[in-house]
């Protein structure tokens, strides 16, 4: 399933001319073993059900001296924390959290190493990340059907830019724990009433009033049961025969089936069906499992730490620490400072991490958040999400992408084109333009092609039900259309019809980077 650390290491070394950081054995974070004095955290030894072991591996200190020493599983606890809810009942939230900790994980410690391996692939541009789903889940939408649409539509744009980019697509979902929302204000006004923002279903609800407001600890419970749920059915979907390629044509959603996306979806699809007739008919065999499984990761934002640390588990495999809420968690533009209890819990977990970067990141604060995350310098370790509008990525992805090609680091290099296009519609809700976001996109891919460095990935906020939350698109969806279906707790999403649309437009841009990299070396360059 996984590609091995052996490729990555050669890919990195023609990609940078040096091995240097890599040649020898690490684990690529910094861990130690458990702080015996913290809050009774009772550890839980999490291993891959293809992993084993009866013997536990000595857990070693790699920790950077950069950045204070030792790392301890509640060290977050002694930096400043941001963006974290005050819960009025202290012994209420332990309680919960004592009763999470003796859960089981929701994820394994090695799939969460297979994606690192994956993405190391995406850094040298020989794989491409598609990372999707909702803004914030929520307890209300929690259905069977909505998530299998958002799953169908991400199998759908997962197959377009697989045929166009003729490489490895890591399909990774926005879902499965991604609850809780950093806000830009802490309170809401309405009518001249003043409340707390709301901050995703699992901190407190979104109704407005005092009581829905105030931060409830069981809603963790919740959100834990709401995640493993989702994620028990990611796994029958992806691995129980309805991903297997032999059923492309069926993935359609009926609203989009009569739509131009849909007829080239369907196109595309009979090639593929064609493809694998010829594949049966000339003896080669059509049931290997990966013509009948997918790989299919989760994502979510690391924001609430309490949480997150008592679902995190010592890997006895591997004798390091991973968060087990998800296979991969991002640090975001909010909670990304260097000294702060974000960045100090991540550095020492194992997961795949990504890091939300905005206009406003200063190139050598990206290098020094690089080095604290990657001391190791480990392929597929660190994921940089740019968000910051096309203008801006046009002239500040550049100086990011040299800084971190000077000092040597391997990243995956991500586009979100979604945070930094958020508008206010004359109705006052929010929304999204297509044509910003496809105008960022296509900033990321010119700016990749310009400094030789790889675009790895696309990073959105979207949903497979047929919502009208962003204006444009080839099914034209206007502001006076937005309040028709407009379902989003949070920002607005792509609908299903407007993602495809745009995995369309990126794989052809995969196709016209990849027939350029075969002209250059069959020329000899």
């Amino acid at each position: 399933m996984a590609l091995t650390n052996t490729s990555a290491a050669i890919s990195a070394k023609s990609f940078y001319g040096t091995t240097t950081s890599l040649s020898k054995p690490h684990h690529g974070v910094s861990q130690l073993p458990t702080n015996r004095n913290a809050r009774s955290f009772n550890p839980v030894t999490a291993v891959h059900a293809a992993e084993p072991t009866k013997n536990k591996v000595a857990v070693k200190d790699t920790s950077p001296p950069s950045v204070g020493g030792k790392w301890e599983l509640d060290s977050w606890r002694s930096k400043k924390a941001l963006h974290l809810p005050e819960y009025p009942d202290a012994n209420e939230l332990e309680s919960v959290l004592k009763t999470i900790e003796a859960f089981p994980p929701i994820v394994f410690a090695g799939e969460a190493r297979s994606l690192e391996e994956k993405l190391g692939e995406a850094a040298m541009g020989n794989a491409f990340l598609l990372q999707g789903g909702d803004c914030a889940e929520s307890f209300k939408e929690f259905s069977a059907n909505n998530i299998r649409d958002t799953f169908r539509v991400l199998l759908q744009m997962g197959a377009v830019l697989m045929f166009g980019g003729q490489m490895p697509v890591i399909k990774v979902g926005r879902m499965a724990g991604q609850f809780a929302k950093p806000r830009s204000d802490p309170f809401e006004e309405k009518d001249g009433v003043k409340l707390p923002s709301y901050k995703g279903d699992n901190i407190n609800g979104d109704t407005f009033n005092e009581k829905s407001r105030i931060p409830d600890p069981q809603r963790l419970i919740r959100a834990y049961s709401q995640s493993a749920a989702t994620l028990n059915l990611l796994r029958a979907f992806a691995t129980g025969g309805y991903a297997a390629m032999q059923r492309i044509t069926q993935w359609n959603l009926d609203f989009a089936e009569h739509s131009e996306q849909g007829d080239k979806y369907q196109e595309l699809a009979h090639r593929v069906d064609e493809a694998l007739g010829f594949m049966a008919a000339a003896g080669l065999t059509v049931e290997h499992p990966v013509m009948t499984t997918t790989d299919f990761w989760t994502s979510h934002e690391c924001l609430l730490l309490p949480y997150e640390q008592a679902l995190t588990r010592l890997d006895s495999t591997s004798g390091l620490y991973y968060d087990c809420s998800a296979h991969m968690l991002w640090c975001g533009e909010r909670t990304r400072q260097l000294d702060g209890s974000h960045v100090e819990f991540l550095r020492g977990i194992a997961n795949p991490l990504g890091i939300k970067v905005s206009n406003k990141m200063d190139p050598n604060e990206l290098v020094s958040l690089i080095e604290i995350l990657n001391p190791n310098n480990k392929p597929g370790r660190i994921t940089i999400i740019c968000r910051m509008g096309a203008e801006n990525m046009r002239v500040k992805l550049p100086h990011l992408i040299r800084a971190v090609r000077r000092a040597g680091q391997i990243v995956t290099w991500v586009c979100d084109p979604m945070h930094g296009n958020t508008i206010k519609a004359p109705c006052g809700l929010k929304t999204r333009a297509f044509d910003a976001i496809l105008a960022e996109v296509r900033a990321f891919f010119d700016v990749h092609e310009q400094e030789g460095s790889h675009p790895g990935g696309i990073h959105l906020e979207m949903t497979g039900q047929n919502v009208t939350e962003c204006i444009g698109g080839s099914r034209t969806v206007t502001y006076d259309d937005l309040s028709s279906r407009y379902h989003t707790h949070c920002d607005p999403r792509l609908n299903a019809s407007q993602a495809l649309e745009l995995s369309f437009i990126i794989a052809e841009r995969l196709r016209k980077r990849r027939i350029g990299t075969q002209r250059l070396l069959s020329m000899g360059l």
